[in-house]
């Protein structure tokens, strides 16, 4: 069902430029209304008495009190659903990475000058995470909602879609993930419970540029993998993830018994980059009978086609269940188009995908 109101938003941000960006980009969308500002946390505390809102959008780096402490105050006495505004710098983006830790749901980059197009992709950006926010299911549920979705490229526009004949099997098997939102903590459940041989994996999550690298290398330091931000023309390796670099495309592709990744540039597609069908629809193209797929919590339907083509070439499709994620609505779009074959809790994906790569 669609909203009957507009999703409400409050901007907590100590920045008065910041916080008349944000209300400006925001209020743009017609499924969204600003229905308050504030100056700093307690501020913000006297605006959720005057009115509850839906969404709320927090910077981390405030006078005062800090956003940490504000938004673990927050998911303890009332959870609503907190998008984290932060800078890139790389304080900021441990602080906004560590506000994922503790219960915000997204990331988004504080709204900055630059070219039309950058801004218009921007606007896109913070606007879907607002409404993907709004749809996520906290300690106490809220009832989901559907947003609307504007015409979108699809993978097309980044590769061709594969042959009718499917890649020859070979020994080594590869895993292919996306996530969006929620997608951050199930992306470390799951890799944490990775043993040492595990096979090569992929991931795409729906992250700004600049927060991946660091968001790759916390995983790292977690667990028992290696796990990295993916660079151009990585092999895909055993014991291994990689992570699609934030603004950047990423390709499974394969030379011989090789499998390595390539990172482009390039249009949204499905109203991301990266694109978790632009990863899939590569997969289905080179690898096959020899992918395993993953489709975890996360808004919209990125991942869905792709996800099909892989099974039409002879991949292993798993999603996510819906009662343990975040948004089921990339796992549910997968489903939907019958593009998976098996429907775990997030606890049990792990050591199916362990079996079907063995």
């Amino acid at each position: 069902m669609r909203r009957d109101r507009p999703i409400r938003v409050l901007i907590v941000d100590d920045s008065a430029f910041v916080r008349q960006a944000l209300k400006g980009i925001l209020e743009s969308d017609p499924e969204i209304q600003v229905i308050a500002v504030a100056s700093d946390p307690y501020v913000a505390a006297e605006r959720i008495r005057e009115q509850l809102p839906d969404v709320i959008t927090l910077d981390v780096e405030m006078p005062r009190m800090d956003g940490l402490t504000f938004l673990e105050r927050l998911m303890s006495q009332h959870p609503i659903p907190v998008v984290i505004c932060s800078t890139l710098t790389p304080a900021g983006s441990d602080v906004a990475l560590a506000a994922l830790a503790k219960g915000a749901v997204e990331i988004v980059t504080k709204p900055k000058l630059g070219t039309k197009e950058f801004f218009e992709e921007s606007r896109v950006r913070i606007c879907d995470v607002v409404k993907s926010a709004a749809q996520a299911r906290l300690a106490k549920s809220r009832a989901p909602a559907v947003a609307s979705v504007a015409p979108k490229l699809t993978a097309d526009a980044i590769l061709p879609k594969p042959g009718s004949s499917a890649m020859i099997q070979t020994t080594d098997k590869v895993v292919v993930v996306g996530a969006s939102t929620g997608g951050t903590e199930a992306l470390r459940e799951f890799l944490e419970a990775m043993p040492l041989d595990a096979p090569g994996i992929v991931i795409v999550q729906h992250m700004p540029a600049e927060f991946t690298a660091r968001f790759a290398g916390r995983l790292e330091q977690l667990c028992r993998i290696t796990v990295k931000e993916a660079a151009d023309n990585d092999s895909v390796i055993r014991g291994q993830a990689l992570i699609a670099p934030g603004n950047r495309h990423v390709l499974l592709k394969r030379s011989g018994a090789r499998y390595f990744v390539e990172v482009r540039d390039g249009p949204l597609v499905c109203r991301h980059r990266p694109s978790v069908d632009v990863l899939f629809r590569s997969a289905a193209r080179y690898g096959g009978k020899n992918v395993v797929g993953v489709i975890m919590t996360g808004m919209g339907d990125d991942g869905a086609r792709g996800m099909l083509e892989m099974r039409q070439g002879g991949a292993y499709n798993i999603a996510q269940d819906e009662a343990s994620c975040v948004v089921f609505g990339m796992p549910a779009e997968a489903i939907k188009l019958g593009a998976v074959q098996q429907v775990l809790p997030l606890g049990m994906i792990a050591s199916e995908v362990v079996r079907r790569t063995a």
